[in-house]
C-alpha cells in the first residue's frame, strides 16, 4: 500500500510539473488568438511601434509570425515567438514574461543547463568560470556543433535594447545565458563544447554533462569576472551610487552608478544635490583642467537627477526633451490590462489616470497626443554657475540605459567632451520611456510591458551618432583579454594615458 501511495505522488507531481513546463503542448488556436491580441495592443497603445521600424516591416514580421505558428506546438515555442516580436520593435523598456508558476518550473529543473558563465571579451565569447574541463578564458567556438555566433544571435530576443543596438544584448544575456539557451534549444543532457585556448590555433572538443538551473546560478555568482563587474548586478546603497575622487593636481573622477536617488522632493535627491555642489565647488577651488565622468554602470533612475547633474557640465541651455507623445488619450483595451481588478469595474477606476495623461499630453495631432510648452519636460535649464569648463572624459558602456543614456547623450553632445568606451544600449537621439503599462494575453497569460512615451532627446546632431543606435564613443575601447584575466580597467587606464598624452 505504501508503495502505491508513493507511485501516485510521483505521478501527480510529474503531472503538475509537466503542466507548468514551457515544454507543455499549447494549441495553435490559442497562439493565434493571443497573437491577434498582442498586435492589437502594440498598434493601439505602444507609441514606439514604428520608432525604428516602418509599418511595412512591422506588418511583414506579423505575417511571418502568423505563418510560423503552423510549425509550433509548445508553450515555449509561442513564448519565443512573442519574445522575437517584442525585441524587434527596439526598446530597452519592452518586456515579455511568462507566469510565475512557469518561471518556478524553470528554476526547479535539475538538468539541461549549460555549465559555465560566459563573457564577451575583446571580440570573443570566453569561459568565465574556473573549472577542470576547459581553461578559464578559453574562446568558445561552438556548442553541440552550433557556432557560438548563431547561438548568441538566437538568444538576443530575450534581452531588449534601444533601436538596433547589440552591445547591450551582449552584457544582457551573460547573466542568464544558460536559461536563454534552454529556452531556445530545450533541455540538453550534455554539451559538446568546441573551444580554443588563448592564442591557440587548434580547436579542442570536450563533452560535459549539463547542470541544474540552481547550480548554474551558483556558478554565475562565483564567475571569474565578479571582482570587476559586480557593481552591475548589485542593489547599490546610497553611498555606492555616486563618488568623487581627485586623482592628481589636474584631474578628478566623478562616478555616477545610478540616478535612482528619488524625485526632487526626496531626501535622497536633496543629499545628491548637496554632494554635487560640494564636488563642483572643490573642482573649481582646485582649478582642475580635466574631469572624468564615469557612468558605465548607470542603468537609469528618476528625474531630475540626470538633469541636475548635466547642469553642472552643460555648455548650453537645455531641456529634457524636444518632443514627447503617446498614442491615445484614454488607456485602451482595459479588458487585457494586467491587473487583479475585475474586468467589469476597471473603467470605474481609470478615469483619474486618463485625466492626468490628458493634462500631460493635451495636444492632438494625427492621433498622437503631445506635451505642450507648459510641460515640466520642456522646462529650460541653464548651465549652473559652477559648471565645469575644462576637458571632460566621458566613460560609457553597454550597461547605460534610460535616464543614464539621456544624461550621457547630452554630455556627449558637448564640444569639450571626449567619449571613451563602448556603445550604450540606450539611444542617443531618443527612446521610449517614463510611463510603463502592462497587458496580459488571455490564453497564454504572457505579460507584455512597455513604456508609452515616445521621446526625442535634446541633443545636437553629430556625424558620429547614428539614428537608431546607442551613444557611439570617440574612442572605442573594450576590456582586453589580459585585463579580463587580471580584473583591470582597460577603459579607465586608457583614459588616464590619454590625459597624460594631452598634457604633453
Amino acid at each position: 500500500m505504501k508503495k502505491l501511495v508513493i507511485l501516485s505522488l510521483i505521478f501527480f507531481t510529474s503531472f503538475i510539473v509537466s503542466g507548468q513546463s514551457i515544454d507543455a503542448p499549447f494549441s495553435r488556436d490559442k497562439m493565434r488568438k493571443d497573437l491577434e491580441v498582442f498586435k492589437e495592443i502594440r498598434v493601439e497603445v505602444n507609441s514606439g511601434l514604428y520608432k525604428y521600424r516602418t509599418k511595412k516591416q512591422i506588418d511583414s514580421i506579423y505575417n511571418w509570425a502568423d505563418n510560423e505558428i503552423n510549425s509550433l506546438s509548445t508553450y515555449g515555442d509561442f513564448y519565443n515567438l512573442i519574445s522575437t516580436l517584442t525585441d524587434y520593435e527596439g526598446s530597452l523598456h519592452n518586456d515579455t514574461s511568462i507566469p510565475d508558476e512557469k518561471w518556478q518550473s524553470l528554476r526547479e529543473e535539475e538538468y539541461g543547463y549549460f555549465p559555465f558563465p560566459i563573457k564577451w571579451v575583446d571580440g570573443k565569447w570566453l569561459i568565465n568560470f574556473e573549472n577542470k574541463d576547459i581553461p578559464l578564458g578559453a574562446e568558445i567556438v561552438s556548442i553541440n556543433t552550433i557556432p557560438i555566433a548563431e547561438i548568441i544571435l538566437n538568444t538576443y530576443k530575450y534581452y531588449t535594447t534601444d533601436g538596433l543596438n547589440i552591445t547591450g544584448k551582449r552584457i544582457g544575456i551573460r547573466t542568464h545565458f544558460a536559461r536563454y539557451y534552454r529556452l531556445h534549444y530545450g533541455l540538453e543532457k550534455s554539451f559538446t563544447i568546441a573551444y580554443k585556448g588563448h592564442n591557440a590555433n587548434t580547436v579542442e572538443n570536450v563533452n560535459i554533462e549539463s547542470i541544474s538551473s540552481i547550480e548554474y546560478y551558483k556558478r554565475f555568482k562565483n564567475r571569474h569576472s565578479k571582482p570587476y563587474d559586480q557593481n552591475y548586478y548589485e542593489e547599490l546603497g546610497d553611498d555606492e551610487k555616486y563618488t568623487y575622487k581627485k586623482i592628481d593636481s589636474h584631474t578628478g573622477i566623478l562616478t555616477i552608478n545610478s540616478f535612482s536617488m528619488g524625485s526632487e522632493n526626496s531626501a535622497q535627491h536633496k543629499n545628491y544635490v548637496t554632494f554635487l555642489d560640494d564636488v563642483f565647488t572643490k573642482i573649481e577651488d582646485d582649478k582642475l583642467q580635466n574631469l572624468i565622468i564615469d557612468v558605465r554602470q548607470n542603468g537609469g533612475g528618476t528625474d531630475p537627477n540626470d538633469l541636475v547633474t548635466y547642469s553642472y557640465l552643460a555648455d548650453r541651455d537645455f531641456q529634457e526633451n524636444i518632443k514627447a507623445w503617446i498614442s491615445f488619450d484614454k488607456i485602451p483595451l482595459l479588458k487585457h490590462y494586467n491587473t487583479k481588478v475585475p474586468q467589469l469595474i476597471r473603467p470605474l477606476g481609470i478615469g483619474k489616470y486618463n485625466k492626468e495623461l490628458q493634462e500631460i499630453f493635451p495636444v492632438e495631432d494625427d492621433h498622437h497626443y503631445f506635451q505642450n510648452e507648459n510641460s515640466n519636460d520642456h522646462k529650460r535649464w541653464v548651465p549652473h554657475q559652477k559648471a565645469f569648463k575644462g576637458t571632460v572624459y566621458l566613460l560609457i558602456s553597454p550597461a547605460i540605459a534610460s535616464a543614464g543614456s539621456l544624461f550621457a547623450a547630452m554630455l556627449a553632445g558637448n564640444k569639450n567632451v571626449i567619449t571613451i568606451g563602448e556603445e550604450t544600449m540606450g539611444g542617443y537621439y531618443g527612446h521610449n520611456g517614463h510611463t510603463p503599462l502592462e497587458y496580459k494575453l488571455p490564453k497564454s497569460k504572457i505579460v507584455t510591458g512597455f513604456s508609452i512615451v515616445n521621446l526625442e532627446q535634446d541633443v545636437p546632431k553629430k556625424s558620429n551618432q547614428i539614428q537608431g543606435r546607442g551613444i557611439i564613443p570617440d574612442y572605442e575601447i573594450s576590456q582586453t583579454f589580459d585585463d579580463f584575466m587580471e580584473h583591470k580597467d582597460t577603459q579607465l587606464n586608457t583614459t588616464l594615458k590619454l590625459i597624460e598624452a594631452n598634457k604633453k
